[in-house]
């Protein structure tokens, strides 16, 4: 699984990556994480907010902070 941080590298995208990372570790899974940050890439997924949750080249979800508990449920959704 490849999990990708859309964002310029702000606080949030950050918030996102670290929330990412507790989730992986509460459900027990293995990811590669991928911080994309050149803006073209960014809207190559139609994006126009960030920070953007890109898993398995699917975003599912943009302009928020995903709380760990809420990455957690896009996880099990996925397997």
């Amino acid at each position: 699984m490849v999990i990708k941080i859309l964002g310029s590298g702000c606080k949030n995208c950050s918030a996102l990556r670290e929330n990412t990372e507790a989730a992986l570790k509460e459900a027990g899974l293995e990811a590669e994480i991928v911080k994309v940050t050149d803006f073209k890439d960014i809207m190559a997924y139609g994006v126009m907010s960030t920070p953007a949750l890109v898993i398995d080249e699917k975003v599912v979800s943009f302009g928020k902070v995903l709380k760990p508990k809420q990455i957690a449920k896009i996880l099990e959704t996925l397997k």
